[in-house]
């Protein structure tokens, strides 16, 4: 290894080669194509990347709360999902028994103002006597969201409401989903004194065996009425103790994000403001909470997850917390501007909530919900995609206002793109949304290559690859998004943000495709377009350096370069990333300039790689990694040889190194090779 003295500059000959793609071999040309990567490391060249840039996006879309990160197993646990009107529907609960044993209807006598409909429960038949009840008892049974996941070993928490005109005694059971396997099962017994008003119950069910599509019972060979009300069943075991599916959370962990932009888009609006998310009513004790029909997905949540557990979520993962809330504007509705001061009334109150001290009126109800200390709350979204709507200007300014005087320090977000024109209303940032095809959304990787620098910052909350491109989760949709963040990491001194969506989908519920993770009661896997976002995960604070690709005929390459600390090890990498877009071969060739030849060590540098056999390619329970990336090392050697395939997503971690190497005189005229 020759080292020159000056200038500083070194080659990096990668040349990453694999078998090409099957059904790519008839289009390979003879010679592959070539292109150069000239990256810059000079400190003058190079800038910090916001701290902000990668975050993740949540709405409440395709269960991805109510069924799935919430920990929550039963479906309409306060028996409001049917309506205020009864009788009503009380699906997903279902009657064990039938009408000679036991009548099952609702009524309004709950002990709980904001919802007041209970279940009523009439047991026709006894353990003794001339009417005796069916082997194991009539009652009631929840599947769940599609299914209970129980495992063996794991304790469950169930809460549930009751009264009664006599004494109980009163099986509460997993079971299988046809009732015929006992997972776990325990009996409350009170005397008729004990149950004449409502009373709370609590019981840990232990489970002894694993079923993943299983129920939760109550049942009773005891004749008498009973009322049920706020049934709940939640795993001890969640992430962080605060309620949220482990492996859900644990998904979004690994993306690092350093914001959580909540609790949605088109969920916050509503088709009509009546249906539109409240956030007061998704606060306090959970048995109070109401619940609401949102009417742009079409299902019911009891809102459990709410406000205040997306904050905790935030500080959970380490990310910053965007509250979206409703500007007074729907899908079909909204308040003139001259009306609206009660809705910017109710975006200070949940700042108050946030932020507030907790001797303040609403940080109050925050402490009492046990986190009496702040939470860091610097940005809020005023509405969402209503840039074009008649009141939207008039009163996004009533809410810029009112925020700004009390909270001057907050950072507030338009739906209007400022991107190509200048704004006419004041803003820290400006939201930007692309749904596009996989070639439209890799020619946007120079989007804002010619925004201006000056005014508000871009928060691209929301893209993706949809279509027939996509599927449910392609390769295709997955290289294109990584061009478009490439992109978007070049321009961070004018895009500060960005995040994915929608971010997760239960299997059972696809209202939107693709989505970033997918799950069932038991299982999770990630899209290719999760594990793109995986690339990323230390591009927020690290250092962009100046990268230049020249090429000769192929448009197909998106690179770009960073500096990163490793926290865990304490060691310094420079990270590039390319993308190749088009079916042929890249040999790439890298040169450094402005960094010291002897820091770059091959030695525990790696490289990872995102590709398949087929364009097409997605992830699915029965193969979760199809499409993952790949990561090997680079061994220590002089010089390696390969190619960039076809259709892939590569990044290097080369491990900056000091090495106390003599230079000598002699070596001026050598140039180093790795």
């Amino acid at each position: 290894m020759g080292y020159c003295k000056a200038p500083c500059v070194f080659l990096l000959c990668l040349f990453i080669s694999f078998c090409l793609p099957r059904q790519l071999l008839a289009d390979e040309v003879d010679k592959n194509l070539t292109a150069q990567l000239f990256i810059d490391a000079s400190e003058q060249s190079s800038r910090p990347i916001p701290q902000t840039l990668f975050g993740i996006f949540f709405e409440e879309i395709n269960h991805a709360g109510a069924g799935g990160l919430w920990a929550e197993l039963v479906s309409n646990r306060g028996f409001e999902a049917g309506g205020a009107n009864i009788p009503s529907n009380i699906d997903p609960w279902s009657i064990i028994g039938d009408e000679s044993s036991i009548i099952v209807s609702t009524d309004r006598s709950s002990c709980f103002e904001r919802n007041k409909v209970a279940l009523k429960m009439e047991v026709l038949c006894n353990s003794e006597g001339t009417h005796i009840c069916p082997s194991g008892g009539v009652g009631i049974y929840n599947p769940g969201f599609w299914g209970m996941n129980i495992e063996q070993g794991k304790s469950y928490k169930i809460v549930f409401y009751v009264r009664s005109t006599g004494a109980i005694d009163i099986s509460v059971s997993f079971t299988s989903s046809d009732g015929l396997q006992t997972l776990s099962s325990t009996n409350i017994k009170a005397s008729a004194s004990d149950v004449s008003n409502w009373t709370k119950m609590e019981v840990l069910l232990e489970a002894k065996e694993t079923n993943h599509n299983s129920r939760l019972q109550l049942t009773t060979s005891k004749n008498g009425v009973v009322w049920f009300d706020q049934v709940s069943a939640m795993p001890l075991d969640t992430y962080k103790g605060h309620g949220f599916r482990n492996e859900l959370a644990e998904m979004l962990a690994d993306i690092k994000p350093r914001f959580i932009r909540f609790p949605g888009g088109c969920f916050v609006e509503g088709e009509w403001l009546r249906n539109a998310f409240r956030w007061k009513a998704s606060v306090g004790p959970w048995e109070e909470r109401p619940g609401h029909f949102g009417d742009v997905w079409m299902y019911w949540t009891d809102d459990g997850l709410g406000y205040f557990e997306f904050l905790q979520l935030a500080e959970d993962l380490g990310a910053l917390p965007i509250w979206v809330f409703n500007n007074g504007i729907s899908h079909n509705d909204q308040v003139d501007t001259s009306s609206v001061l009660p809705f910017v009334q109710e975006a200070l109150d949940g700042i108050e909530f946030a932020r507030g001290d907790a001797s303040s009126t609403w940080g109050a109800v925050r402490a009492a919900m046990g986190h009496p200390e702040p939470f860091d709350l610097k940005y809020v979204a005023i509405g969402n995609e209503d840039c074009g709507k008649k009141n939207y200007r008039g009163n996004y300014l009533k809410f810029y206002d009112a925020i700004k005087r009390t909270y001057p320090d907050i950072k507030i977000i338009t739906n209007c793109d400022g991107s190509s024109l200048p704004l006419d209303h004041p803003t820290d940032l400006y939201d930007f949304h692309v749904y596009t095809s996989a070639n439209n959304l890799f020619s946007m990787s120079h989007k804002f290559d010619r925004t201006t620098r000056q005014g508000p910052k871009a928060f691209v909350s929301e893209y993706a690859v949809t279509g027939k491109d996509a599927g449910t989760g392609s390769l295709l949709a997955a290289l294109a998004e990584a061009a478009f963040l490439i992109g978007l990491e070049k321009n961070s001194d004018v895009v500060h943000m960005a995040s994915y969506a929608p971010l997760f989908v239960n299997s059972n519920d696809r209202r939107w495709n693709p989505d970033a993770i997918v799950f069932n009661s038991f299982q999770v896997y990630g899209t290719p377009s999760y594990w793109v976002q995986r690339f990323f995960t230390e591009s927020s604070g690290a250092t962009l350096l100046n990268a230049t690709l020249q090429k000769d005929s192929s448009n197909s390459l998106v690179a770009t370069a960073i500096t990163w600390k490793n926290s865990e090890d304490g060691q310094t990498y420079i990270r590039i990333k390319v993308v190749n877009f088009g079916s042929n071969s890249v040999n790439l060739q890298i040169s450094v300039d402005g960094l010291d030849p002897n820091s770059v060590k091959l030695s525990g540098s790696t490289k990872t790689t995102l590709t398949s056999a087929n364009l097409m390619d997605e992830n699915s329970f029965k193969e979760p990694k199809k499409v993952a990336p790949n990561q090997t090392l680079l061994e220590d050697a002089q010089e390696m040889s390969a190619l960039l395939r076809p259709h892939s997503f590569t990044s290097f971690d080369l491990l900056k190194e000091s090495v106390n190497l003599r230079i000598t005189e002699d070596d001026s005229s050598l140039v180093s090779s790795i």
